[in-house]
């Protein structure tokens, strides 16, 4: 896309790249099907016990018929579209340009670019039956936050939101029980039952797959091994 003239209508010719990408990214994802989006670090490496369980949870989403979209880059991003792919499901990489440029990983079968990461937001959240987060950093806490916003805030369909690795998100959700609900009130009790912390790859199908049986009805049982926050 070419570049945008430096003139007084800057933001004028913007609004249009704009438009493109929105329009672009809701022409390829409406027909994907089931969705669900995975976050997570791009710095973990294919040793990392983490991209080796987002590996292997992307691979049960995608075997049971849910698309796979991710940031498409590294880590976490890699190991979720390599497992999609190696199920033989739809494997989706939403990337982003960066000043420090973002490399997409090549296991993505549908690829879409993005300069603005408002409009690549709304494509992970849109189109996601389900959002599974794994630990990451700052960017991987962002997306977090945006699904519960919306979910608490009804501007979204309360789909699921699974926690990954309950060692890492543990000093986090004691500190959202102690400070954010405990001490200032600035949640509800009710809020942290947004999100479910799950270890078990085959735990977090099981909520997924149970809440598109359910077709968005509240009420899951949880199964063993699984907890609430």
């Amino acid at each position: 896309m070419m570049d945008i003239p430096e003139t007084p209508v800057k933001d004028l010719w913007r609004i249009f790249r704009v438009m493109a990408e929105f329009v672009e990214g809701f022409d390829e994802l409406a027909t994907v099907g089931p969705a669900v989006s995975f976050f997570g670090s791009a710095r973990s490496k294919p040793d990392d016990p983490y991209y080796k369980l987002a590996h292997e949870t992307a691979y049960e989403i995608a075997k049971a018929d849910f698309a796979v979209i991710t940031g498409g880059g590294g880590g976490i991003m890699e190991a979720a579209n390599k497992g999609a792919a190696e199920a033989g499901g739809k494997s989706i990489g939403l990337n982003i340009e960066l000043p420090l440029e973002q490399v997409p990983n090549d296991y993505q079968n549908l690829s879409l670019h993005f300069r603005y990461f408002f409009c690549r937001k709304v494509m992970f959240l849109k189109y996601a039956h389900g959002f599974i987060v794994f630990p990451g950093g700052y960017g991987t806490m962002d997306e977090f936050c945006e699904s519960l916003v919306l979910i608490q805030t009804l501007k979204q369909a309360s789909f699921p939101v699974i926690l990954m690795g309950s060692e890492y998100w543990k000093g986090l959700i004691d500190w959202m029980k102690q400070k954010m609900l405990g001490e200032h009130k600035y949640i509800e009790p009710e809020d942290l039952d947004v999100f479910t912390v799950i270890d078990d790859p085959k735990a977090a199908v099981k909520v997924i797959t149970d809440f598109r049986e359910a077709q968005g009805t509240a009420g899951i049982e949880l199964p063993a091994g699984m907890k609430k926050a």
